[in-house]
């Protein structure tokens, strides 16, 4: 058969139904192959689009995310959901047309050396020089991309190669890689040291991350943390790993996280790290980071092992090998669970004095923090919630309370405004039988909008709840606070008229002033049949707290 088929048979031994692209001169023929294969294509209006909406499929349904581009700029609008599923850990294979392989280097027509290009942010690449390595490349780029610690991974095809006749035989079992064997067991000894540091502890806190929700961890994670009565925060992107809320939850931590988890990372005396980074969101000024505590770094990818933080107790595992390991050998030493009785009276004292709060209005004017809210009650907690990248990003952290995980998708590590909406594409399409609701704002919303036209052609039917202060809100929040009042840049006007565009759309559009019809029109807009934009006017100059001025320690939390 064809290359350009075989690569097809390939996407289809490994699973695939949906792909996300935009065809191009050097991609016609792997498109001319689609005519007549069962993947189903959904069609993007940006290769940025394809791209997240890949990310958000493969963070809603944990299969690997799978978009085509074309050569030149068709591969260049990849790089950043390239870089954004790096540094989020999310497994997607990108597969990009090139020019002839005789032009290769010679500046040819629509030229451009995407390996190169993204060799600092792929997890692997892989650029075709013999038409018989296709169908093999695709099905490494899917076990690399789904292993060890998730990632994207790159296949450049030439248009003359993927023209070429070869023998095509389904894949028999994983690939062999001898170069490529991420450790997953941990070692038993590791993990012993690290139940009796735990043991002995009097001041522990569980700090958990993306990497449990990769790893689908989730219940491991929860059965280790109810093992005792052990205080139990997460990451932005760990969100949903633990329920919230619990009795043992401290809320999320980091720069917009609640006192009580901040607090009790800088007075801990051990610290269990489990699939997250250290990255500085989280610790603020090293220096002075939880200077108390000694860590025990539970992580697949042994490079972030020590790479921020010094780790006392290394584990280098996956952790739903690691954590069933670890709950048993901490039960097995039956700890002293009075011990930890003094620390959540601190912890509860921190809980009391600085709960989550906002000053809500009086009138008709919708606060931020009241919009997620209702979100909540109107979901029921149940709908899978996207974001883009800001003020109403963290307001979503801290006042949707996530119990489950993979219903919280957002762009964490890259922080790519224009992520929320495509994402949101891809997570329907993943998972159509749950309500997709994409919260934005009106900065980001209107960098990747064009992809309002792929829900309405392809009918799928998201909701965009759209947070509108007029403004690059975080922006204008650290213009404020750090630079005098210094605004330059950061009001976007009341341009567009979001309704009317949603209807130039084929969308549904609703506008919400009053905060007393916000409710009613959230569930109109949930029960509607096709996508709909919802347009609510929030305050212009609400700021999100609480907050650690970057740099800064925790102990300096302000708001």
């Amino acid at each position: 058969m064809r290359a350009a088929d075989a690569l097809c048979a390939a996407l289809l031994d490994e699973g695939v139904e949906h792909v996300f692209g935009i065809p191009g001169g050097a991609s016609l023929p792997l498109y001319d192959a689609l005519y007549d294969s069962k993947l189903k294509h959904i069609l993007a209006r940006h290769e940025q689009g394809a791209g997240h909406a890949a990310e958000g499929y493969a963070k809603a349904s944990g299969r690997v995310g799978v978009a085509f581009a074309t050569s030149g700029p068709g591969a260049t609008n990849l790089v950043t959901p390239i870089a954004d599923a790096m540094m989020d850990s999310v497994p997607t294979v990108f597969v990009t047309g090139q020019v002839r392989s005789d032009l290769i280097g010679t500046d040819g027509f629509q030229e451009a050396d995407v390996t190169g290009i993204t060799m600092p942010v792929v997890k692997h690449s892989l650029l075709v020089t013999d038409p018989r390595q296709i169908p093999g490349y695709i099905h490494e780029a899917f076990h690399i991309a789904s292993t060890g610690r998730p990632g994207p991974v790159l296949v450049d095809v030439p248009q003359d190669l993927i023209r070429a006749e070869i023998d095509y035989a389904p894949a028999e079992g994983p690939p062999a890689l001898p170069g490529y064997k991420p450790p997953l067991q941990g070692n038993i000894k590791q993990i012993r040291i690290a139940a009796k540091a735990l043991a002995n502890a009097k001041r522990p806190v569980i700090y958990g991350g993306g990497g449990i929700i990769n790893a689908n961890a989730s219940q491991e994670f929860r059965d280790f943390c109810r093992s005792d009565r052990l205080p139990v925060t997460l990451t932005v992107m760990g969100l949903g790993a633990y329920p919230a809320p619990d009795e043992q939850w401290l809320g999320m931590l980091g720069m917009h996280g609640t006192r009580a988890a901040n607090y009790a990372m800088d007075e801990a005396d051990l610290i269990v790290c489990v699939g997250a980074r250290f990255d500085d969101r989280i610790t603020g000024k090293l220096s002075e980071f939880a200077p108390r505590a000694k860590f025990v770094h539970v992580d697949v990818d042994p490079a972030e092992i020590s790479k921020n933080v010094p780790a006392h107790i290394p584990i280098v595992g996956d952790a739903a090998d690691v954590l069933p390991k670890l709950t048993r050998e901490y039960r097995a030493l039956e700890p002293e669970t009075k011990r930890l009785e003094d620390w959540w009276k601190r912890i509860r004292s921190w809980q009391a004095e600085y709960p989550l709060r906002y000053e809500d209005s009086a009138d008709s004017e919708i606060k931020p923090q009241f919009m997620v809210e209702a979100m909540y009650e109107a979901t029921g907690g149940e709908a899978i919630i996207t974001s883009d990248v800001g003020q109403h990003q963290m307001w979503a952290a801290q006042y949707f309370h996530f119990d489950k995980p993979r219903r919280w998708i957002n762009s964490g590590g890259l922080g790519t405004m224009g992520f929320g909406l495509p994402s949101a594409l891809g997570a329907k399409v993943a998972c159509p039988e749950l309500d997709v609701v994409c919260l934005s704002g009106d900065g980001s919303l209107i960098m990747t909008c064009q992809e309002m036209a792929t829900a309405a052609i392809h009918e799928i039917p998201v909701k965009v709840f759209l947070m509108n202060n007029g403004h690059y809100g975080m922006v204008r929040q650290w213009q404020e606070l750090f630079w005098d009042g210094r605004y330059q840049s950061v009001d976007t006007g009341s341009s567009p008229d979001w309704t009317k565009l949603a209807e130039a759309f084929g969308w549904s559009g609703l506008k919400v002033t009053d905060k007393k019809q916000l409710p009613g029109a959230m569930r109109e807009a949930l029960e509607s049949e096709g996508p709909v934009l919802l347009d609510v006017h929030v305050t212009k100059d609400e700021n999100c707290y609480p907050m650690i001025p970057a740099g800064h320690a925790a102990r300096d939390m302000v708001g």
